[in-house]
């Protein structure tokens, strides 16, 4: 059976320990977006008010400095990091495609449109800062660049990449010019995150709809590289043995890169924060992207840890919509509204909710796993892809 999906791709029972990797660092990319958006979970008035100020009001200063750290620990990194795994999935797909003998992008585009589909349900219903939707429509237009010469691949990169550089610079100056008026702003008004039902967060989500989508927007031209840079990476042989001195060269820049990505996320005020979330994180994910490979291959990939990592890679929309689903329930208001009354005890409420939603999530992974070969939401989304011929059951593993 074919478990590709659109996280993960080529996932059979004699997978390459280049696959194993690849799922590895997945699962990574994937619980390191929630260590990014747990603080939004737990922020009283969730992303809206986390946009006027990370900190909440009643943060003591040794937690707020502890916060400011593990915010910038994790800003962008892992966004990054997802990104080039899904360039890594479309180079896969594609190679896959052509042993085959289909067109290519093909059956893909309909299941690009699909992915934009759980996208929006996605974000209305479970959480405004979903990546999916962007992710969508970078995956259709870089599936087309993937049909051009080595060559030309390698200008796309370079000039998707300096357009986006350019942006985010002229944006990071605009709010260094206007960082006193940005530091004023405040909450007005209801508060749907902690008062409101599940239907009232829907309803703000639409009305805010170009606020919270202009970040996928924004980013479009570097999420593109991202992905470009992904598909030459896996390609080049990153996390296979022949990639040993590429994986050196990427650890160099990583670490060169991460002092200047701490000090803009912890004193660089609003401006700082752009260029560490959208230009340096990205070069530090590198690094970590050439760590975690070369770790899978001088230990292996069938220690403990590894395997939980590869079962959430492999699960990896499943759980990326799971773990948004739980934060929403224990944090938000048509939940169990812990953020609300947090208070002081936010930074220590955030890290224990961070750690029960991993475990959560792993537990689900390991379990579905075992009866099933794919996450039931990559089986959905592969199956509506397939329109045309016979929808098969969900099979159970054999024992």
């Amino acid at each position: 059976m074919d478990n590709t999906n659109v996280l993960e791709v080529g996932a059979g029972s004699a997978r390459s320990t280049r696959i194993a990797a690849l799922d590895v660092v997945r699962g990574v990319a994937i619980l390191g977006t929630l260590w990014t958006n747990i603080w939004l979970f737990t922020h009283t008035h969730g992303l809206a008010g986390y946009l006027l100020d990370p900190v909440t009001a009643d943060t003591p200063g040794w937690a707020a400095t502890t916060q400011d750290l593990l915010s910038a620990l994790s800003q962008g990194k892992f966004l990054a990091l997802l990104s080039m795994m899904f360039g890594m999935g479309l180079a896969i797909q594609q190679s896959a495609a052509a042993r085959r003998g289909r067109r290519w992008p093909g059956l893909y585009l309909w299941r690009a449109a699909l992915l934009f589909l759980d996208g929006a349900v996605n974000y209305l219903l479970i959480a405004e800062f979903d990546v999916l939707m962007g992710y969508a429509v970078t995956a259709a237009l870089v599936s087309w660049m993937l049909l051009t010469s080595d060559r030309v691949q390698r200008w796309l990169v370079a000039g998707f990449a300096a357009a986006h550089v350019l942006l985010v610079a002229g944006v990071s100056a605009l709010a260094l010019a206007y960082q006193d008026q940005l530091a004023t702003g405040s909450w007005t008004g209801p508060n749907p995150y902690a008062d409101g039902s599940f239907v009232e967060l829907v309803r703000f989500r639409v009305d805010q709809f170009v606020t919270f989508r202009a970040e996928p927007v924004c980013i479009l031209l570097g999420t593109i590289a991202m992905f470009l840079l992904g598909a030459r990476l896996f390609r080049a042989g990153v996390l296979g043995p022949e990639g040993g001195a590429l994986r050196r060269r990427l650890l160099v820049l990583g670490a060169l890169a991460l002092p200047v990505d701490l000090t803009l996320g912890t004193v660089g005020g609003v401006g700082g924060l752009l260029l560490e979330r959208y230009v340096v994180a990205p070069l530090v994910a590198l690094g970590l992207l050439a760590l975690l490979a070369e770790l899978c291959l001088r230990r292996g990939t069938d220690g403990w840890l590894s395997r939980r990592l590869q079962e959430v890679g492999r699960t990896a929309l499943s759980c990326y919509l799971l773990q948004n689903l739980l934060g929403g329930a224990l944090f938000y208001g048509w939940g169990l509204g812990l953020a609300a009354g947090l208070g002081a005890w936010r930074l220590p409420a955030t890290l224990l909710g961070y750690a029960v939603i991993v475990l959560a999530v792993c537990v689900f992974a390991h379990l579905w796993l075992r009866r099933f070969p794919v996450g039931p939401v990559e089986w959905l989304w592969k199956r509506a892809g397939d329109l045309g011929g016979a929808t098969p059951r969900l099979a159970r593993r054999e024992p």
